[in-house]
């Protein structure tokens, strides 16, 4: 079903947001990206990750964890769909009516391909850091190379690589896949 036009956008999240659902594509810095579907590598790394890290969540009760797509609204110029996020028991008030994001999840993952690196390696990064994403991970699904970066109040403090775990300083946690 079309949605009525009641204004005329304005930004690129404003014609994201009049997309119909399962529209893959992303808004960064007021461009919108479209990406093909990932490769079956890419989502069996996302589900072995969101897996491990809802079920620990959940079990301790700290909040909730999703797999894409799941629409993150971070600001006027900035909707993402993260491969993987947790968003805190504290920060629930980020889900909206509307069942999207609206700020910055607590954890966000994002698993590379070969169409997506650059912006996740850097655009994405920028834009998390600056909204508050406490942390962030990269994941290279061929290597399992794990690139880590927690949010220090200002910016990101950049951690050691990993390979094949993912380490939660906020969660206490070590995530292994």
């Amino acid at each position: 079903m079309r949605k009525a036009l009641l204004h005329r956008p304005e930004t690129a999240v404003d014609v994201f947001k009049l997309l119909p659902e399962g529209f893959y594509c992303q808004v960064i810095n007021n461009v919108i990206y479209m990406s093909p579907a990932p490769s079956f590598l890419h989502q069996d790394v996302i589900a072995e990750i969101t897996m491990q890290i809802r079920l620990f969540t959940k079990k301790q009760k700290l909040g909730t964890c999703l797999g894409a797509p799941v629409d993150v609204f971070l600001d006027k110029y900035n909707a993402f769909q993260p491969d993987i996020l947790f968003i805190s028991n504290q920060n629930m008030d980020l889900i909206g009516k509307d069942g999207r994001v609206h700020g910055a999840p607590d954890l966000v993952v994002e698993v590379l391909s070969r169409s997506n690196a650059n912006e996740d390696r850097v655009k994405k990064r920028i834009v998390y850091e600056r909204c508050g994403v406490k942390e962030y991970f990269i994941v290279a699904p061929e290597t399992k190379e794990v690139i880590s970066y927690y949010h220090t109040g200002k910016k990101y403090e950049k951690g050691a690589a990993q390979k094949g775990k993912i380490v939660s300083r906020m969660l206490k946690r070590t995530f292994k896949f």
